[in-house]
């Protein structure tokens, strides 16, 4: 069984992925900071921005997989991925802001009920409740 809605959304984080990595790098070359953040606040930000999107986005894309799997995935888990990677966009960009803006709780609220959305589907599925 090819997992086509999984595949799709693995290599659209993959190209987050390498955005978020990029705009960490560019700050690196710009503040001439070699390791760590050098006590530079937007560094660190995007740093974090970075790692929070390595933290949640396996689970999520795993959750996807596992659901596709069992073909009770439809085309809802796409949309559902959509929004997922789309949060975690809207996370990176507000965590460029010294508060706590809209785009960067936005994007963790949307990150964490579709992570617990998913996982409830998981064990719906798990029990054939669904």
């Amino acid at each position: 069984m090819i997992l086509q809605t999984t595949l799709s959304l693995a290599a659209a984080a993959a190209i987050i992925n390498l955005w978020l990595i990029y705009r960490v790098v560019r700050l690196r070359i710009s503040e001439s900071v070699l390791h760590g953040d050098a006590g530079k606040p937007l560094l660190m930000q995007r740093m974090r921005a970075h790692a929070n999107f390595i933290e949640n986005t396996p689970i999520v894309l795993i959750l996807i997989a596992a659901i596709e799997l069992t073909g009770k995935g439809g085309r809802w888990i796409a949309f559902v991925g959509a929004l997922f990677l789309l949060a975690r966009v809207a996370h990176a960009i507000g965590m460029d802001q010294t508060n706590a803006g809209p785009l960067r709780g936005g994007g963790m609220l949307v990150t964490m009920l579709v992570a617990a959305g998913l996982a409830a589907v998981a064990v719906l599925i798990a029990l054939g409740v669904i």
